[in-house]
């Protein structure tokens, strides 16, 4: 038997303070050793990129595989969101396949978290702070989630090509989070924040680093290929640059991988994986007016550790649906 987890089933039972709990693990098993995490395998097609993402969590027990499509046109040719999926989970005992859940809304809190968790190591504290949002999709919304579960959060702005989309997203989140969002007029006034916040489909860079004031902390999301990137060389030289895994990013992360091959700088310049940050074996933010950066390619640890977070809140509550396959 298998359990069958529709997306509202996922949506009834993933909180983000759960989520950026068992991610936050899944990076403690990363940098300790007890976790299987094959690179993610890509297949382009004429119009998006398919990935699939196995990992293995020992110590969670926790054993899944994602398959998950960014299809860029698809909010306006079909009226679905930009990253769809599916997650199976495994017994890692048997090996059968125990859950097929939607992985599109677990994809987007997920990545959330994984910010969500970085902003708690990285940015600064003791003070309601700002946050500036690039992009007005799925994927900026669970990133300020995060970022509001992880500090006191006073004002947020949003920019966005379609002024439509930012005007609901400041609505819809100003809503659900308690706190004040105002659509950006410019780049600049974006940019002018505590916190910044890459989720677009931007090739390109977002913003003129010179602009980023010391103390200020970026969350990097939307860019995950060799030849593609949010953040422009200059304020990649200027942050203290904290990644997921250092191997997604210097085989993925065109953010950091375009500046090394203009020579701008050298692999020595990625300071630490995320895990080494919570685990302590390496020093977070050191002051105040340092400038951090957390680059995230999105790693199927954080997938499995969600999964079996969902599948066990759905057996604990009883949602979904048992099928015979």
């Amino acid at each position: 038997m298998a359990l069958i987890l529709t997306r509202d089933d996922v949506i009834q039972v993933l909180s983000m303070k759960d989520c950026m709990e068992v991610v936050e693990q899944a990076f403690v098993e990363l940098v300790n050793g007890t976790a299987e995490l094959p690179l993610r395998i890509p297949i382009k097609s004429p119009d998006g990129l398919s990935l699939y993402m196995p990992a293995y969590l020992k110590e969670m027990k926790a054993l899944a595989c994602k398959v998950v499509a960014v299809y860029k046109d698809n909010p306006a040719r079909f009226n679905l969101p930009t990253t769809v999926g599916k997650v199976l989970l495994q017994n890692p005992e048997t090996g059968e396949v125990i859950c097929i859940m939607d992985g599109g809304y677990l994809t987007a809190v997920r990545t959330g978290a994984a910010s969500g968790v970085a902003t708690k190591y990285l940015a600064r504290n003791g003070q309601e702070l700002t946050v500036g949002i690039f992009g007005a999709g799925v994927q900026a919304k669970t990133q300020l989630w995060a970022v509001a579960e992880a500090r006191k959060i006073k004002q947020a702005v949003v920019f966005d090509k379609d002024g439509d989309a930012a005007r609901r997203f400041a609505t819809e989140m100003s809503e659900k989070l308690g706190i004040d969002i105002g659509v950006s007029s410019s780049v600049d006034q974006t940019v002018e924040t505590d916190i910044i916040i890459t989720a677009t489909c931007s090739p390109t860079p977002l913003f003129d680093g010179a602009t980023v004031r010391p103390g200020t902390h970026i969350n990097g999301i939307g860019s995950h290929t060799p030849n593609a990137r949010e953040l422009d060389t200059e304020i990649i030289k200027r942050s203290k640059f904290v990644g997921d895994s250092r191997e997604a990013c210097f085989k993925e992360a065109g953010d950091i991988m375009i500046p090394m091959q203009e020579g701008a700088i050298t692999e020595t310049h990625f300071y630490a994986e995320l895990g080494e940050i919570i685990t302590g074996k390496l020093s977070g933010r050191l002051s105040a007016d340092e400038i951090t950066l957390f680059k995230s390619n999105g790693l199927a640890i954080q997938d499995a550790a969600t999964a079996k977070l969902v599948y066990d809140m759905a057996k604990e509550l009883g949602v979904g649906k048992e099928i015979d396959l």
